[in-house]
């Protein structure tokens, strides 16, 4: 079976920064991958890159065997690292604008999830708090039946309690047999529900392996110690 997504020889370059450099992995259906890196390592690039936000580049980008294009989106769930919804709008209109475009988008499931997160459809996005924010933003994203999630940052700035809920969230609520991207700084957070990590600095992959194999290989259960040691 091939990957679900195919990264090869990936490189971009911003004027004098070179942001990516002849990145290359594979991504398998069903596995929950961690993007670790320090600031300006190059993380937002590749997933902008991924989602299509991003295309003049050098290599080369496969999703379910097609090159990324405008169709991508369709199948691909992208929880950027800063907020998507006006503050005007109420958690009701969000839902109708994800049910006017995502046809992959249950709006049953997002409502039940918005009831079991005390979040009611009245509400405005500004008068949300930014943990609350965050999981609105997640359940719209979660409520797809997508092939690949990836979400940037989806836990910054909110405190432990719900880190724990968000992560809950995601865990839960994916579809199964896709896969899953997060891009985060708070490794600890999130080690437990990771598959693999890849490792990226100064925009080069310096480690890419299961979680089982880099604790093994570091001889560390920890893997905010890891990325300690590898940075």
């Amino acid at each position: 079976m091939s990957p679900l997504l195919e990264v090869t020889n990936l490189s971009k370059n911003f004027s004098t920064i070179n942001a990516l450099n002849n990145v290359s992995f594979n991504i398998n259906s069903g596995e929950v991958v961690g993007l670790l890196g320090p600031n300006g390592s190059g993380k937002t690039t590749l997933i902008k890159i991924i989602v299509g936000l991003i295309n003049n580049y050098e290599g080369e980008v496969i999703l379910l065997g097609d090159k990324i294009n405008i169709e991508s989106k369709a199948k691909i769930a992208y929880l950027p690292d800063v907020n998507f919804i006006t503050d005007s709008w109420s958690v009701n209109k969000c839902i109708g604008y994800f049910v006017d475009f995502f046809d992959d988008f249950d709006k049953h499931k997002a409502i039940s999830l918005l009831k079991d997160c005390n979040i009611s459809l009245d509400y405005k996005f500004k008068s949300l708090s930014k943990g609350t924010k965050e999981k609105l933003q997640l359940i719209l994203i979660l409520s797809r039946k997508a092939e690949l999630y990836i979400f940037d940052e989806p836990i910054a700035g909110v405190d432990p309690v719900a880190r724990d809920i968000i992560f809950n969230l995601i865990l839960e609520n994916y579809s199964k047999d896709a896969s899953i991207i997060i891009s985060t700084h708070l490794i600890f957070s999130v080690q437990n529900i990771l598959s693999s990590a890849i490792f990226l600095k100064y925009g080069e992959i310096i480690a890419n392996d299961s979680i089982v194999n880099l604790k093994n290989r570091f001889n560390n259960d920890n893997l905010e110690e890891i990325f300690k040691e590898l940075f």
